[in-house]
């Protein structure tokens, strides 16, 4: 497939991290910063383009990674250049579809979605709504392509807001709960480094065990906590200091934020 992606930086960039491991994609990549734009291009073998409308020449899929504040003056750039028979992905929150097929034409085949960083190391999560003029078979090629950087989902457009919250800005909170762990594992006399490795590891095995085992996760923590055990005491200092209610209106928070940046 020939992808021109328009935005190189922490996300279009973990997204080329993965789409180069397979040796049929083809990008031309563009980025107004240089030095982004040469860094991503020599560690995934994409073409630096001179301007958005050099690297969509000619591509199959293009992928509209810039910030929702920058996509007005992309979206007036390419709308002239962009066809139907061309396919454009976009990562920007809050913005949809509707207001996408305004500026190209709502002919175009639009397709919104939300992927995460850790597609960078192909763990990533994408959720997608496609628009009506995307083919089953385009549908599927876009789901094969978003394959290569982890799990991907399909759901209608009013949910995207949420999933920015849920799986795109989410790395962000598991990182500060990895943080944490590690300096109560420092302050019980574990070196900082093999702190790190020992909450990642966990973190990443407990999602796993989600995933794989079928089970809720509720029943996954009764299972680690025994009676008058140890962890049970953790858990209740958590429940105590509320964790829950945290996260909730975290997340809360940033669906709210979501839909306010389209706006």
């Amino acid at each position: 497939m020939k992808i021109a992606v328009i935005g190189t930086g922490n996300m279009g960039g973990a997204l080329m991290d993965a789409f180069c491991k397979d040796a049929e994609n083809h990008m031309t990549a563009y980025n107004h910063t240089p030095e982004k734009l040469s860094a991503v291009c020599a560690r995934t073998g994409a073409r630096a383009a001179a301007s958005a409308a050099e690297a969509v020449e000619g591509s199959d899929l293009i992928l509209l990674a810039v910030k929702p504040i920058v996509m007005p003056s992309v979206l007036e750039e390419l709308k002239s250049l962009v066809t139907d028979r061309q396919i454009i992905v976009s990562i920007a929150v809050g913005l949809t579809l509707e207001s996408y097929g305004a500026v190209l034409g709502f002919d175009k085949k639009l397709v919104r979605a939300m992927p995460n960083t850790p597609s960078a190391v192909q763990a990533g999560m994408t959720a997608f709504t496609f628009g009506e003029h995307v083919t089953e078979e385009e549908q599927q090629a876009v789901l094969k392509l978003f394959s290569l950087a982890g799990g991907t989902a399909v759901l209608p457009e009013r949910l995207m807001n949420a999933v920015s919250a849920l799986t795109g800005s989410s790395p962000a909170y598991v990182y500060m709960f990895i943080e944490a762990m590690a300096d109560a594992g420092v302050y019980a006399g574990i070196p900082r480094a093999q702190a790190y490795q020992l909450a990642a590891q966990a973190v990443l095995g407990s999602a796993k065990m989600v995933l794989e085992s079928g089970k809720h996760p509720g029943q996954l923590k009764d299972e680690v906590c025994s009676p008058g055990g140890t962890t049970i005491r953790a858990v209740a200092e958590l429940e105590a200091r509320g964790m829950r209610s945290a996260v909730i209106e975290a997340i809360k928070s940033c669906v709210d934020a979501a839909a306010g940046s389209g706006k």
